[in-house]
């Protein structure tokens, strides 16, 4: 095994959907905070040039390119990950789709299972493959955090796949953080409501809402859902944060929409 020389005690963290918004942001932050990172999506040249911006000697990075719904993408990502440094210590399960806004009756079933695929399967196989490492290795345990949605607790407007995904999520973290726990594994959500990222831009313009208007809808910095999740995973392994909601302070979530 290859390990970096540099740092050598420090953390070692993979992020999926690392190439852009959320998991761009907290791979930033990550990187500043001395761990050493995996991260993981489909359009290489994004994580490419992610890599050489945080790292340009690329001694604490990998860059894998990964379908997370796919279980053989999955396996080889977490072999690279072991092969270069011979442990996982955190999971951001972060990488996620939606479907297009359109009545449920509209949705093909490609469409559902492609929302599936990323945001549930996806999660679950990258934790499926994060415990088994986490488990053998020594010291054992680690943390893995996944990123719901406000989704999670309430939905938008023709958003049946992604709010399903998102609830379902928070079953999953349950399980794993109750799976996890004689193994020294943590497993928390946090549910990030209206980051300003390329996703949300529309959120600015004016979204549907559940009364049938348009309205432009608040949005807070990136950053701040970056913060949140370095505190999360900085916590030590006995404490967790189990479940945090992180959102812009006036947006139309907490009423009767």
């Amino acid at each position: 095994m290859s390990h970096s020389s540099s740092k050598p005690q420090a953390p070692v963290a993979l992020i999926t959907g690392a190439g852009s918004g959320i998991g761009r942001a907290v791979a930033v932050a990550l990187h500043g905070a001395g761990y050493r990172l995996a991260l993981a999506g489909r359009r290489v040249q994004r994580l490419t040039e992610l890599a050489s911006q945080l790292d340009p000697e690329g001694g604490d990075l990998l860059t894998v390119p990964c379908d997370v719904g796919g279980p053989q993408s999955v396996r080889e990502l977490f072999a690279r990950i072991e092969e270069k440094f011979g442990r996982l210590d955190l999971l951001f399960n972060n990488a996620g789709t939606a479907a297009p806004a359109v009545p449920m009756e509209q949705i093909s079933y490609e469409q559902w299972m492609a929302v599936v695929s990323t945001n549930l399967t996806g999660a679950f196989l990258c934790t499926q493959q994060a415990m088994r490492l986490m488990k053998r290795q020594r010291p054992r345990g680690g943390r893995i955090i996944n990123n719901g949605s406000i989704s999670a607790h309430a939905p938008r407007p023709l958003s049946a796949p992604y709010t399903a995904t998102k609830h379902a999520l928070t079953g999953l973290t349950k399980s794993t953080a109750l799976d996890g726990r004689e193994f020294d594994i943590a497993c928390g959500q946090i549910d990030i409501g209206n980051a300003a990222t390329d996703l949300t831009q529309a959120m600015a313009d004016g979204v549907l809402q559940a009364n049938g208007s348009r309205m432009a809808e608040a949005r807070m910095d990136v950053e701040q859902v970056a913060k949140a999740v370095l505190y999360m995973a900085s916590l030590p392994l006995d404490a967790n944060v189990l479940f945090m909601t992180i959102m812009a302070s006036k947006m139309p979530f907490v009423g009767r929409g």
